[in-house]
């Protein structure tokens, strides 16, 4: 597995880079699109045409016309079959967005959906325009704007968002409970390889457990100890799918003490030792015919 951090090409240094599924093609000619891969930056995909796959944290998702793809930093995936469809490829860093809200709008970001047909003329547009405008801020750095092509990027995100996912307003108490979901959420995601107990966050960020379990259910429609232990439980999966690791390795990279312990919290939540998942994943990657879509299919 690739580790790939935001490296812009020339002339785009401005934390947004815009590409085509065909320019991958022409200059990935070692196809390593298809090999797995884990970014520190976004990764925002629409399909305008044809028909392929893609492949992201153990699950399969095939693309068609008006796909939306979005890939978050440090989600392990790989463009499976991106040989018969094109569409905008854009990668831009974590923060780029000109509100920081709009990368962790959904509670449970979805990571492929497809626009409803109406919606797609106007997802490329607005695709079409910041492409432009990354273009032109390449081609005459004195017309270069990062304000406008975060703002250009935020628009095509607003547009391609599911309707469940879209920005609305809430009430006071609402709006509360999300802020106070949306630090613990950001605190698992920086602590969970340390800190296995709610009461740890909840000491940290000066909640009780009680109100952190209360607003993650709302949230997420389970408690902060299972939200914590499906955030441990898929790095786990990804270190013994991606690594080279052994289970007593992947059990400290974790926060694991013993490699006991790490085997009964697998084995807990997946009814599997981390031997046997593994053993098993392997098998019906083996076994799996590799996806290939109908030509001239949308």
């Amino acid at each position: 597995m690739r580790q790939l951090r935001y490296l812009p090409a020339v002339g785009a240094a401005y934390g947004v880079e815009v590409l085509t599924f065909a320019g991958l093609r022409t200059t990935d000619t070692d196809e390593r699109r298809t090999r797995l891969q884990r970014p520190d930056f976004h990764v925002l995909a629409l399909i305008t045409e044809g028909s392929g796959a893609h492949e992201a944290d153990f699950r399969d998702y095939p693309l068609h016309e008006g796909s939306v793809v979005w890939i978050r930093p440090g989600v392990v995936h790989r463009w499976s079959d991106v040989d018969r469809l094109d569409g905008f490829l854009i990668l831009f860093r974590p923060g780029f967005l000109p509100r920081p809200g709009l990368e962790t709008v959904d509670v449970t970001p979805p990571v492929c959906w497809r626009v409803p047909s109406e919606v797609l003329p106007l997802a490329v547009s607005a695709a079409e325009h910041l492409d432009r405008e990354h273009r032109a801020a390449a081609r005459a750095p004195h017309l270069a704007s990062a304000a406008l092509l975060s703002h250009l990027l935020a628009a095509l995100v607003l547009r391609v968002l599911p309707a469940t996912s879209a920005p609305r307003p809430h009430h006071a108490s609402g709006n509360r409970a999300l802020e106070v979901f949306h630090a613990y959420r950001a605190a698992v995601e920086d602590h969970f390889t340390q800190w296995h107990h709610v009461a740890d966050y909840a000491t940290a960020l000066g909640y009780d457990t009680r109100t952190l379990t209360r607003t993650t259910r709302a949230a997420t429609g389970t408690g902060a100890k299972a939200f914590l232990d499906q955030r441990i439980l898929l790095e786990a999966k990804r270190l013994l799918a991606h690594t080279d690791l052994p289970v007593g390795a992947c059990a400290r990279r974790l926060g694991f003490h013993d490699a006991g312990n790490f085997t009964t919290f697998f084995r807990r939540q997946t009814g599997h030792a981390p031997s046997t998942w593994t053993a098993g994943l392997r098998s019906r990657r083996t076994d799996r015919p590799h996806p290939t879509p109908k030509p001239g299919t949308s």
